[in-house]
């Protein structure tokens, strides 16, 4: 996938969003095995209401994933992703439909950098996991 053009990205851009289907339990177990985290919020119900919770919750890490594979695909062939940093701020539940999205911050022609704001969420404007990430071109 060739991703974005360099010489078109413009500070204020907002791209097409990658919007993930719903959660289900099968992609908690999975990710739980691939990730090592067995903790059982994620996966039990029974677990997750005992310490609180409404039901089992997704890993956090997972929608960190999310926003990394939305900042590969921008990036695609022509470059590579130099760094990631979230927020967590609020909890992924089975069944919900996210929607990631990334902004132009800062491009710096020096360097060949975009900064990216990004953010995680299940309703508009109101971001689950928030961060930046900095996308470098060849």
């Amino acid at each position: 996938m060739g991703g974005i053009d360099w010489n078109q990205a413009k500070v204020g851009q907002e791209f097409k969003p990658l919007v993930k289907p719903a959660i289900e339990k099968v992609q908690l177990v999975k990710y739980a095995g691939a990730s090592g985290d067995f903790n059982l919020i994620h996966t039990d119900v029974e677990t997750a209401k005992q310490v609180g919770l409404p039901g089992t919750i997704a890993h956090g890490m997972l929608g960190m994933g999310y926003l990394g594979q939305l900042c590969g695909q921008l990036v695609g062939t022509n470059g590579f992703v130099s760094r990631l940093t979230v927020r967590f701020s609020g909890m992924i539940f089975p069944g919900d439909v996210l929607t990631c999205r990334a902004k132009v911050t800062n491009k710096n022609e020096e360097k060949r950098t975009l900064d990216l704001e990004i953010n995680l969420e299940r309703e508009p404007g109101k971001a689950l996991t928030s961060g930046e990430a900095t996308l470098k071109f060849y």
